[in-house]
């Protein structure tokens, strides 16, 4: 007797579309810890990475995060949940901000580069540079510089070649280069 096969993360997130709480909490147990490690890298602040991967999945379950067939749900899902952290960063800060001004301080907590980055990549000029970059770099800038993949994470995560992630990691890196200059 044969074990059933697991359903595929598309299959998962149909399933979980139409309602099934268990393919809900099939597609939770596989992604859940990896991306709460890769948020954690980005925020020392477990609770804020708690809330932004809870936010994450939230969202795919009340259906305001849809997925587009064919892409990678694994990158998918990285961009909710990194896009939920930057907010729970900038909450965050606004209630520590007004927490201060009740208590009669002066707002002088400078960010952490960290918070920095997450901010700046999302709203400053390199958030322009990026969103100049063709589909193909900025799929392997985000794979390797803001995720942190190795090339050849990335390549395998991307469905392609590692010489391809390398030349288009170059390619991007003088255009973005060219973008900020």
């Amino acid at each position: 007797m044969s074990a059933l096969p697991e359903p595929s993360d598309a299959e998962l997130l149909a399933a979980t579309a139409a309602g099934d709480r268990a393919a809900f909490e099939a597609l939770y147990r596989r992604h859940q810890p990896w991306l709460a490690v890769r948020l954690r890298y980005r925020c020392p602040d477990a609770a804020l990475v708690d809330d932004a991967v809870q936010e994450t999945f939230l969202a795919i379950w009340r259906g305001t995060a849809r997925y587009r067939e064919g892409g990678d749900v694994a990158g998918w899902l990285w961009q909710i949940g990194f896009r939920r952290l930057v907010d729970a960063i900038r909450g965050q800060r606004a209630r520590d901000r007004l927490l201060g001004l009740l208590a009669g301080r002066r707002w002088s907590s400078a960010p952490s580069a960290e918070e920095e980055l997450l901010l700046g990549v999302e709203h400053g000029d390199l958030a322009g540079a990026l969103a100049r970059l063709s589909p193909e770099l900025r799929a392997v800038m985000q794979a390797t510089v803001l995720d942190g993949l190795s090339t050849h994470e990335a390549a395998a995560l991307l469905g392609i070649p590692v010489g391809t992630v390398k030349t288009r990691a170059m390619r991007a890196r003088r255009q973005l280069r060219e973008h900020l200059a």
